[in-house]
């Protein structure tokens, strides 16, 4: 992925949305998960890993043709984390809550809601797309909600 092309789609959805927020672009999300993209609200930061990036547009879509939307994708919802503002009462929330139950409840919600913050952002990305990679990156979390079906 090309650096002025990445620089330019940050610069474009910093803009849109209004945000203040620090940039940073890594390689590798530390520890080997495969993670894109990490808001850090003790610093009001967004790092991207690129290389992860690209290994999830190729295990979701079969292809890095679609790299930079994907990008941009994962981008503006690490942006919508940092426009939430209940963020850090749901953080505080599931720190402090013991039920297992209710902490998936609330981790869930805060996906939903940087999702929500993220959508008048990604104008010129197909609608469709964008919906493949939200119902991939909240599977994990409704599947453990799940009602359990005998």
């Amino acid at each position: 992925m090309k650096k002025s092309v990445l620089n330019r789609i940050v610069s474009e959805l910093l803009s849109r949305s209004g945000s203040g927020v620090a940039v940073k672009m890594e390689s590798y999300f530390p520890g080997g998960r495969l993670i894109g993209g990490k808001y850090a609200m003790n610093t009001h930061s967004v790092t991207m890993y690129t290389e992860v990036i690209k290994q999830q547009c190729l295990q979701l879509f079969g292809s890095l043709e679609p790299v930079y939307d994907y990008f941009a994708v994962v981008f503006a919802h690490e942006l919508g984390h940092a426009a939430d503002l209940s963020l850090g009462k749901l953080c505080d929330e599931m720190e402090n809550t013991a039920d297992e139950r209710k902490r998936k409840e609330i981790a869930l919600q805060i996906e939903e809601n940087a999702w929500n913050n993220a959508m008048p952002w990604m104008l010129d990305v197909d609608p469709a797309f964008i919906n493949v990679i939200i119902d991939r990156s909240l599977e994990a979390y409704r599947e453990v909600l799940a009602p359990v079906t005998a």
